[in-house]
């Protein structure tokens, strides 16, 4: 779906991409970095806004540089920043960006039509964008990207400026779009929270730089912890397990017990009926993608919220 060989990006000031090379096969991808990594310099490359400084990129299989507008027809693009004309309702602008797609007039109203009512918009439909809360622009924005049908969805910061219901709404959308119309996705975000939720697959960039990338399951393997949960004091639990030498500490309401071997598990249900507290949880604990990135590229806690 895309390659990029040597791909850099370079303004008077910094370098936004430095030697990138990439092969991503089709799938629901996230592009994760902190702010100023270089993702959204990426994407505008990809749909031919801005010019690389030097290498090369493809995406489905179109060169960048010289086939912009035959990529622009198979690629739906939802930008970061507020772009939306404020005077005119949803599906004025839908339509008109299906036109500019080239879907014809009829075309474009029924899909239209057809796009609002998937990103939940339906009933709005005729209200002037001024009007709109952040998570309806936010469904316009993709709505636009979404209506001439394209191959492959460019969103960048698609859940920008929403609160966390808006967050949780816009990211089941963005799966069942993928799902449903079996569309590949980049998306990309600095929040990690969201690329395990929605994505297959990642790529991290830091500094322009490609750091990592590979399947999400790679990333989130399960650890040699048990998390605990019991229905008791936590720290009675944890100071018991200790005296019997297996390595325990409280993390809220849970208690993080080292697997030192196969009987570990018999020993904290041993130890839990004891000190006649509830087992309400005994699970091997799974490693998240911030715990993996604190651990082993350094990446700021404010980096990936």
């Amino acid at each position: 779906m895309l390659s990029t060989r040597g791909l850099t990006k370079r303004y008077p000031a910094v370098t936004a991409l430095d030697d990138l090379s990439l092969e991503l096969e089709p799938g629901i991808i996230g592009l994760v970095g902190a702010n100023g990594a270089g993702k959204s310099t990426l994407i505008k490359i990809l749909v031919g806004l801005v010019p690389a400084t030097s290498g090369s990129a493809e995406l489905l299989g179109l060169d960048t540089e010289r086939q912009g507008p035959e990529i622009r027809r198979l690629v739906g693009y939802m930008p970061e920043h507020d772009c939306l004309p404020l005077e005119v309702n949803a599906t004025e602008f839908v339509a008109h960006m299906a036109r500019m797609n080239g879907l014809p007039r009829a075309a474009a109203r029924e899909r239209t039509a057809e796009t609002l009512r998937h990103v939940g918009l339906f009933e709005e439909r005729y209200r002037d964008i001024r009007g709109y809360s952040t998570g309806m622009k936010q469904r316009v924005k993709l709505a636009q990207a979404l209506v001439h049908d394209p191959k492959v969805l460019l969103l960048d910061e698609p859940t920008n400026g929403l609160d966390p219901a808006g967050r949780d709404e816009m990211l089941e959308l963005i799966v069942r779009t993928g799902r449903e119309f079996g569309i590949s996705i980049i998306m990309a975000t600095h929040l990690l929270g969201e690329i395990e939720r929605v994505c297959e697959y990642l790529v991290l960039i830091d500094g322009g730089e490609l750091r990592q990338s590979g399947p999400i399951g790679g990333f989130t393997q399960r650890t040699g912890t048990y998390a605990v949960e019991v229905d008791g004091d936590g720290a009675a639990l944890a100071a018991l397990l200790r005296r019997q030498s297996l390595e325990s500490v409280e993390d809220g309401r849970l208690v993080l017990v080292r697997i030192r071997d196969e009987h570990t598990g018999d020993a904290i249900r041993d130890a839990v009926v004891d000190l006649g507290m509830g087992l309400v949880r005994l699970e091997r604990r799974r490693q998240t993608l911030e715990d993996l990135f604190r651990e082993r590229q350094g990446v700021r806690d404010d980096a990936v919220a």
